[in-house]
C-alpha cells in the first residue's frame, strides 16, 4: 500500500472522530432489510458496522424483516400468499410460518453473524416481555368503481399500539445488541405480524433514540428528475406524495421516519442498504449516502 493510500485512510478515520464523540452513548434504530440480508459481503459489512458503532459507545438496536425468507418457506410448505395493497394477508396457518421464520430462523442467523464476527448479539421478537403490543390493523382502501371505503381483512396483520422498553433498556446497559423480530403480542396474547419498518419507528420514539435508519433497496428519496434528494424536510413531504415525487413503498418509510421526527427522534435517515458499509458512510461521513429528514 502506497503512503498517499494510507494517509487517504488517517484521513477518513479524522473525519469520523467528530461523529463518534458527538454520538457516544447515543442509541441508533436500524432497520435491517432487502438485499443487504440476502447478499453475503454486504451480510457481514452489516455485521462489522453494527459491531463497530458498538464499540465505538453508539448503542444499536437492530429491528429486521424477513419476507423473502417467508416466502421461500411458504412455498416449500406448499402454502400460497396472498397480498392485499403490498401486504400479506396472515391466516392462523400463514402467522404461524411467520413467527417461525421471522423470530426463530431469520432472527438467529443475524445474531449469529454478529457474533461470529466478533460482537455480543441477542435474538428477540415483540413477544418477549411483551415489548410490541399490537392491534389488529384495520385495513380500508376504495372499491375500483365506488367512492365508499372498503374494510379488508388481513387476518393477522398488526399495527403497533405501544412499546415497552423494560427489556429493552437491560440491552442498553450492556454491550450485547438486541436484535428484534416484528412479531407482536396481542392483548390477550395475539401473534401479530407487523410491517419491520413501523416496528422499528415505534421503537426508535419510545427509546428516544438519536437516529432512525432505514436500509432499503433503493439509493433514498429521489426528485422528479430522479436525483437523489440528501435532505428532506418534513414539511415538504405531503406536497411530494400528493404530487407523485415520492410514491409506492417509499411512501410508508417516509411517513414512518417524519412520524419519528415528530416524536423527538433526531434524525430519520433512508440509505441504501446495497452499498457496502453504508451504515457507517451515513453516519460517520459529511456527506453520507442516502436520504436523511432533519
Amino acid at each position: 500500500m502506497t503512503i498517499n493510500k494510507r494517509v487517504e485512510k488517517a484521513r477518513i478515520l479524522i473525519e469520523a472522530l467528530p461523529y463518534m464523540r458527538r454520538f457516544e452513548g447515543k442509541t441508533f434504530v436500524i432497520k435491517y432489510g432487502g438485499n443487504a440480508m440476502v447478499d453475503e459481503s454486504l451480510k457481514t459489512a452489516f455485521a462489522q458496522n453494527i459491531i463497530l458503532l458498538r464499540q465505538v459507545g453508539i448503542n444499536p438496536v437492530v429491528v429486521h424483516g424477513g419476507g423473502p425468507q417467508i416466502g421461500k418457506i411458504m412455498e416449500q410448505m406448499g402454502l400460497k400468499a396472498h397480498f392485499v395493497d403490498g401486504l400479506r394477508v396472515t391466516d392462523q396457518e400463514t402467522v404461524n410460518v411467520v413467527e417461525m421464520v421471522l423470530a426463530g430462523k431469520v432472527n438467529k442467523d443475524i445474531v449469529n453473524l454478529i457474533n461470529l464476527n466478533g460482537g455480543q448479539a441477542a435474538g428477540m421478537s415483540g413477544k418477549d416481555g411483551r415489548t410490541i403490543i399490537a392491534k389488529k390493523r384495520k385495513h380500508v382502501r376504495l372499491g375500483p368503481e365506488t367512492t365508499t371505503p372498503e374494510i379488508i381483512d388481513l387476518g393477522w396483520v398488526g399495527d403497533v399500539e405501544r412499546i415497552d422498553t423494560k427489556l429493552l433498556g437491560m440491552f442498553n446497559s450492556s454491550d450485547i445488541i438486541p436484535v428484534i423480530a416484528p412479531v407482536g403480542v396481542g392483548e390477550n396474547g395475539e401473534t401479530y405480524n407487523i410491517n419491520a419498518d413501523s416496528v422499528a419507528g415505534h421503537i426508535a420514539i419510545a427509546l428516544k433514540a438519536e437516529k432512525l435508519i432505514l436500509l432499503t433497496d433503493v439509493l433514498g428519496v429521489k426528485n422528479k428528475n430522479g436525483r437523489l434528494i440528501t435532505k428532506l424536510k418534513p414539511e415538504d413531504v405531503p406536497e411530494m406524495i400528493a404530487d407523485g415525487t415520492i410514491e409506492g413503498g417509499m411512501i410508508p418509510k417516509v411517513q414512518t421516519c417524519v412520524n419519528a421526527r415528530a416524536n423527538g427522534v433526531n434524525s430519520a435517515h433512508i440509505i441504501d442498504g446495497r452499498i457496502e458499509h453504508a451504515l457507517l458512510l451515513e453516519v460517520f461521513t459529511d456527506q453520507g449516502v442516502g436520504t436523511v429528514l432533519v
